[in-house]
């Protein structure tokens, strides 16, 4: 389904509230540290602007333009209008993305497609695992104990470069000397 992928795919999973933005927001500089280059897809349940109501680029999308990109020297950004569209898929979403320029993908949200993820649970918001019904979560980042072995490996939510060497390990493992661990999608 992902195929289109030419950078390794990884999901951060978990019920809203338990950290997902944080999470990547913490992984990303010892990622990039390490030499890779990442993207970031994020699924939004609701309507977003990227830019700030009274600015060029705003204004002339509000004003009808289907497309709207602005460029500077240090970025570019492309605003698409999809008016009512149906939700957005990450296979369609990937075609928008430079592969030649990444060597990894991180996703938050998509819970329900299937690609490799790993799972955010936090025991004290009283959630159930996904993992239990999303085969294609690949460990668990914890807080606290869990009740039962889930079968897949359990990472310290709080601990960021445990975090950090499994995905290197796991999903980018030319960058460092460790053997890669094989995921099954």
């Amino acid at each position: 389904m992902l195929n289109r992928a030419q950078a390794p795919i990884l999901g951060i999973a978990a019920y809203s509230g338990t950290g997902k933005t944080t999470m990547l927001r913490k992984l990303l500089p010892p990622l990039r540290a390490l030499g890779l280059r990442v993207a970031v897809i994020k699924h939004a349940h609701h309507s977003f602007d990227t830019d700030v109501p009274g600015k060029d680029s705003y204004e002339l999308r509000k004003a009808g333009a289907a497309q709207m990109l602005v460029a500077s020297c240090h970025r570019w950004a492309l605003v698409t209008e999809t008016g009512d569209a149906a939700e957005p898929r990450l296979p369609d979403l990937l075609d928008h993305l430079d592969h030649a320029q990444l060597d990894l993908i991180l996703v938050e949200g998509f819970k329900a497609e299937s690609f490799p993820k790993i799972e955010l649970h936090r025991p004290g918001l009283g959630h159930p695992l996904l993992c239990q019904l999303d085969r294609s979560i690949v460990a668990i980042a914890t807080d606290a104990p869990l009740a039962a072995d889930p079968g897949i490996p359990v990472l310290d939510l709080n601990r960021v470069e445990q975090i950090t060497d499994f995905i290197v390990r796991t999903l980018a493992p030319d960058t460092r000397a460790d053997t890669a661990i094989e995921v099954n999608t």
